[in-house]
């Protein structure tokens, strides 16, 4: 959902609960792998031009004034959609953001930091996984089962690709829930493999998913 008149109509903003600064909280998280990036705040003006514009408007508590995101910087963040959460005093929006940085200091997401060190944001599962296996394409370690698969090149993946898809096969046939999802993770896993290797990002794959389902 990334035209304004969808988004118009997806929040009553009459609806929405602010607090006694006039203020809501503003979760922004990545459309594609749910990577949260940052959190603002917005009033009714900066929500209201955010549905409009279908780009994030925030308020700037230090500034005393609108902010539109990305303005300067060029990292726009395209709105796909906007949810509120069951009190109506805050909100989740899904963004597409351009140049894949969010925070001013250059890394994709605000949240970046743990125990005093700069660690990649949590995304999902299979992305979590792929971030691994492109670490150990880049910097193999020895007596890795990934870093062998990779040196085997097409020959050793697409092997046991076809492998696992049989026994995804043969799963399903059986009616075994606990079999199909582990026969399934290992299709995954070895696809992601695939991927890695022909240097393909797992966000493309779910780019042409998005595309699909619209």
């Amino acid at each position: 959902m990334n035209e304004s008149t969808s988004l118009t109509q997806a929040i009553p903003i009459e609806e929405i609960r602010y607090n006694d600064q006039g203020l809501v909280p503003a979760i922004v998280q990545d459309y594609l792998d749910g990577t949260v990036l940052m959190m603002a705040w917005m009033n009714r003006e900066s929500l209201q031009k955010t549905l409009e514009t279908a780009e994030t408007w925030f308020w700037s508590r230090s500034r005393q004034e609108l902010w539109h995101k990305g303005a300067t910087s060029g990292h726009l963040q395209k709105v796909h959609t906007i949810r509120y959460d069951c009190d109506s005093d805050a909100l989740l929006v899904t963004v597409e953001q351009m140049g894949d940085i969010a925070c001013h200091t250059g890394e994709r997401s605000c949240f970046h930091q743990v125990d005093g060190k700069k660690v990649a944001p949590v995304a999902d599962t299979l992305s979590q996984v792929f971030e691994v296996i492109c670490d150990r394409r880049d910097n193999p370690v020895e007596g890795s089962y990934t870093a062998k698969l990779l040196n085997g090149g097409d020959n050793k993946i697409l092997k046991k690709i076809g492998e696992e898809s049989a026994e995804v096969v043969m799963a399903c046939k059986d009616d075994d829930p606990e079999a199909i999802a582990s026969e399934v993770a290992d299709l995954f896993y070895h696809t992601l493999v695939a991927l890695a290797h022909h240097k393909v990002n797992v966000r493309e794959v779910y780019r042409k998913l998005q595309q699909r389902r619209r």
